[in-house]
């Protein structure tokens, strides 16, 4: 189990006790109707770990599976965070890419979105998770759901293959930046291979010094070049993997605040950074949203989402302040 987040928002209950919350979720949801003020008590204020405890405990102790009991007690989005909470990170990944490539249509920004933000040792827990609960290959998944050069980016995500040191060496980050400058700005048409095999191997730091260099060559940021060379899927997985390199709390930031903006809300988003980064950075995330749009995260969600559903996320983010 990862150690919790010192960014999180989501921190160890102090006097943590799993039979007694296995019995006050219990009483909740027996009898007619349910106590979801007792469920966000507890779910929105206990650790991974010890929503792992709650949940071995209530099995033993009550001989039933809390998922299930969650899922027969609540509805909707309410429901999907609850029992999004109740899984470890790579089971929660596994989830959610096997739902975004699962029936007609494929969920795209879902499908970048964690491939682009997941540290190697991450994709391959989610990867080997996506296995054991689903007896299929994530590789073999995605590739049938996905294609061209879309395809070769995120299967290149999953190898896990990025260099995590954190060397820079400055000869090859001017070539670099050269290559990426030569395979789209200078010439007609654009070699996108070039692009993922920098973009998708090289180590954080040594791409922050290409990205220097880039803007140094090109006059102007990659990202405008992408957004310039680059459409569709392909342009939004490269810009997930560029805005990742230089901020995850930027980039989640903006995931949510894409999801809240306009007409409707896009829960699945919404939901889905919450439960995979209240634990991890969501002080960073909150304080980027703020710095980025002027307002806070908490007054977005609080004005965009109602109910239950509502209340367990603003517990989740924390207070405003």
């Amino acid at each position: 189990m990862a150690a919790v987040g010192l960014h999180g928002t989501v921190k160890e209950a102090p006097g943590f006790n799993p039979e007694a919350d296995a019995q006050k979720l219990q009483e909740a949801m027996k009898g007619l109707g349910t106590n979801e003020s007792t469920i966000i008590s507890i779910l929105a204020h206990r650790t991974i770990a010890q929503r792992q405890q709650i949940k071995t405990v209530y099995k033993r102790d009550i001989g039933k599976d809390l998922a299930e009991d969650l899922k027969s007690e609540l509805s909707g989005h309410f429901e999907k965070v609850a029992v999004g909470l109740l899984m470890t990170p790579p089971v929660y990944d596994a989830y959610e890419l096997k739902h975004a490539i699962k029936g007609a249509g494929t969920d795209e920004a879902c499908l970048l979105e964690i491939l682009a933000s997941r540290s190697n040792a991450e994709i391959r827990a989610f990867t080997a998770a996506y296995t054991q609960e689903y007896g299929k290959n994530l590789e073999e998944d995605i590739s049938g759901d996905t294609s061209g050069m879309f395809k070769r980016v995120l299967v290149s995500l999953l190898t896990a293959g990025r260099d995590e040191s954190t060397v820079v060496d400055e000869a090859l980050a001017k070539k670099d930046a050269k290559d990426m400058y030569d395979a789209g700005e200078a010439r007609w048409g654009t070699d996108e291979a070039k692009f993922l095999t920098i973009l998708c191997v090289r180590n954080r730091n040594h791409l922050l010094r290409v990205f220097q260099e880039y803007q140094s060559i090109a006059g102007r940021d990659i990202e405008d070049s992408i957004k310039r060379e680059m459409s569709g899927n392909l342009e939004e997985v490269f810009l997930a993997i560029v805005r990742c390199i230089k901020s995850k709390p930027a980039f989640f930031a903006e995931r949510l605040h894409k999801s809240m903006k306009g007409i409707g809300t896009t829960d699945s988003i919404l939901v889905r950074v919450i439960v995979s980064r209240c634990e991890v950075d969501m002080v960073d995330i909150k304080a980027e949203f703020l710095k980025m749009y002027g307002k806070t995260l908490h007054s977005y969600i609080k004005g965009d989402t109602s109910g239950h559903y509502g209340k367990i996320l603003l517990e989740l983010i924390g207070p405003e302040k």
